[in-house]
């Protein structure tokens, strides 16, 4: 054993430094899998240095005349640095993924032919047949080792559970019984720990290190007014060393927040996921070149900022375990970083929704199973005109449908399989159930009176958790929440007259692309339905009172005389779109806000059938087919470019439509607006 341990110290040496010794665990894991040949989960904080293990071990076993390691991890991208520490001891990693399609053929023979190390692959890959095929099962029985990433994701009860995870089982049924195993994480409590056992097995070494992170001081604050907290960001950003990160629930949230602040002279972006330029914005926090990023959660495992100086919680997340992950991204390399809690009064609302609509609904799922298995052909947008639910709920319901045998995919068409499928109710209760009980957990949390590192360490079951002596509540010291009464006022003014774009749609539900001079230019809304302010006035002049308030038009016509950006054509004349059922509450308020504009009104749309309210429809598909059923044109637009007007938009499908009716019957530009926007998103 000795020699192997000096091999290995040697190769450690090789990669990161002269200076460097094995952690406390590192050659423990290292051992169990070279040697031991054992099953291994590793739960250590963040930077602890979870890939050398697997790095190393590898190493070892390919000298031993192993065949390659299979990694699977979500965090493939941002493995550069661990990569090019690994080719420094010769480890050659190859991956594939979406953007080296050109070369997955060589990728393939390298893999084949035993000249790769390791190979790289996301969870997603897992559904690839053809790559289960020719890769997967070829040198399944002569693979050296299995490694799986962030493993906390293979379970239920995970903070971050991710159903392609689930594939992972069908991988360890392949492997021959000798085969080790490495799974990884920060993040996992002995219930979750349980649950992975029983996936990869009770002969299960679990190498378990301290969580605590000296160098955060953590504070817990209650601003429940969204004023209030923007205020305190304002006021207190600038006080902090360093740059951080702001996490919100919501994308409208990160964009308002980082709006705000840079409103008030501090550099900030807003961070969703899907952003085309996500890495740019990473980079731009790595560098400094921002004191802030605006995040929601997609900003999380993997993203390393060794001196990022703080985290702070817009709101509050959703559960302990969360929490310590996104605010562990502060303080890996720097002796003290903050994290603070602004506990805000949507946090419950917010939360409850996310648990609420974590599962498909069971009927969804058996209707889903019946319509494929009656309709040959059907593509996921051909499937929304058959079930009333959203896009995002339907492609985790394939999804879910696909991992658990029900249904399977050739292409893009979906197809029933012969297996017998029964949802399982049982498991969804539990992890409900689960699920609001780390959310009442989080709530003792921020009313907590002892240590919160304690508090968090204990929730993670860390047998070594003791008091830190430095959060607000060791140190009888909290942050003020005191607040300028001149940045509140302002705070309440820019919530108030918060710019909300609505952005056009370019394509229809069946992808196909609208023309663009039949597309609407981009757009505006007044406010948020039902947000304090305005929003309660469209929603009490829509549903009380049949007539909307003239603070509304006074609103309305101060923010089209901003010039949004109409393309250098202002609007020459105003239509509006009819409710069926309130045929002339948005004409009656068009007719105003053009006469207060100066431009003629032009009733041009009617509402020709009854139909459903289109907030009861839930997908792209429903949403298009229910105006086309409705709307259509009693007089011929004007020439030239239009404000169209509607009270609430959501879907944006309306305004999609109408605009394409009036440019194919000789309008101008189409500029949507609309008194609220429902979307909270």
């Amino acid at each position: 054993m000795a020699e192997y341990y000096e091999l290995a110290l040697k190769y450690l040496k090789q990669m990161l430094g002269d200076d460097k010794e094995f952690r406390e665990g590192q050659w423990k894991a290292i051992k169990s899998v070279i040697l031991d040949r054992k099953r291994v989960i590793i739960v250590q904080r963040t930077g602890w240095g979870k890939s050398i293990v697997y790095f190393l071990a590898t190493k070892l076993l390919r000298e031993q005349g192993f065949g390659p390691t299979i990694l699977i991890s979500p965090l493939l991208s941002l493995m550069r640095n661990q990569i090019l520490a690994a080719e420094k001891i010769g480890i050659q990693a190859l991956t594939i993924n979406s953007t080296n399609e050109d070369t997955w053929e060589d990728i393939t023979n390298s893999i084949l032919s035993n000249n790769c190390d390791i190979i790289l692959i996301s969870p997603e890959r897992l559904k690839n047949r053809k790559f289960l095929n020719e890769v997967i099962i070829p040198i399944s029985q002569k693979l050296g080792l299995l490694v799986v990433d962030e493993v906390h994701c293979i379970s239920d009860w995970g903070h971050d559970f991710r159903p392609d995870y689930r594939r992972i089982s069908q991988i360890l049924e392949l492997l021959p019984g000798g085969i080790p195993v490495i799974g990884t994480t920060a993040t996992a409590n002995n219930r979750v720990v349980e649950d992975i056992k029983e996936q990869f097995g009770a002969n299960l070494e679990i190498i378990r290190g301290p969580l605590v992170r000296t160098s955060l001081h953590l504070f817990n604050l209650q601003i429940g007014a969204q004023a209030e907290r923007l205020a305190w960001l304002a006021e207190k950003i600038p006080l902090f060393k360093g740059s951080g990160i702001i996490y919100c629930l919501t994308r409208k949230d990160t964009y308002k927040v980082a709006t705000w602040l840079k409103q008030n002279g501090i550099k900030a972006e807003s961070y969703i996921g899907g952003i085309e330029n996500a890495e740019e914005l990473e980079q731009k926090l790595l560098n400094n070149q921002i004191k802030v990023l605006v995040a929601t959660i997609a900003l999380g495992m993997g993203f390393d900022k060794p001196d990022l100086g703080f985290v702070i919680h817009f709101q509050r997340p959703g559960s302990v375990v969360a929490y310590y992950q996104q605010v562990g991204r502060a303080g890996r390399a720097i002796d003290k970083a903050v994290g603070v809690i602004l506990n805000g009064n949507e946090d419950d609302e917010i939360s409850d929704y996310f648990i609420r609509t974590a599962f498909p609904p069971v009927d969804i799922l058996n209707k889903l199973v019946e319509v494929i298995e009656e309709n040959e052909g059907l593509t996921i947008p051909k499937l929304e005109k058959y079930v009333n639910i959203r896009s995002t709920v339907l492609q985790k319901a394939v999804e879910l449908l696909e991992i658990e045998g029900a249904i399977n995919k050739e292409g893009s068409v979906l197809f029933r399989t012969a297996n017998k499928w029964q949802p399982d109710l049982d498991r969804n209760q539990k992890v409900t159930a689960q699920r609001y009980f780390e959310l009442k957990q989080m709530q003792e949390y921020l009313e907590y009176k002892g240590c919160l590192m304690e508090f968090l360490e204990q929730a993670l079951d860390d047998p070594n958790s003791q008091p830190c002596g430095k959060c607000g509540n060791c140190i009888g010291k909290n942050f003020s929440p005191i607040l300028k009464p001149e940045l509140l006022e302002k705070a309440q003014k820019f919530l108030s007259t918060l710019e909300i774009v609505i952005e056009p749609r370019k394509r229809f539900y069946n992808y196909q692309r609208i023309e663009k001079d039949f597309q609407v230019c981009s757009g505006r809304a007044l406010c948020y339905y039902m947000d304090s302010g305005f929003g309660e006035l469209v929603h009490h002049g829509k549903y009380v009172n049949n007539n909307f308030d003239e603070k509304l038009i006074s609103a309305s016509v101060e923010l089209i005389n901003k010039n949004w950006g109409f393309s250098g054509t202002k609007p020459e004349w105003v239509t509006a779109i009819p409710s069926k059922k309130r045929p002339m509450l948005v004409y009656e308020f068009a007719e105003k806000l053009a006469h207060k504009l100066n431009l003629p009104f032009v009733p041009v749309f009617d509402r020709s059938v009854d139909a459903p309210p289109q907030k009861t429809m839930e997908n792209c598909a429903l949403q298009a087919e229910n105006v086309q059923n409705s709307l259509q044109l009693i007089n011929k637009p004007q020439p030239g470019s239009v404000l169209l007007v509607d009270d609430i938009i959501d879907s944006r499908w309306t305004m999609t439509i109408a605009g394409k009716l009036l440019r194919e019957n000789g309008s101008g530009l189409v500029y949507p607006f609309a008194l609220a926007c429902a979307s909270k998103g």
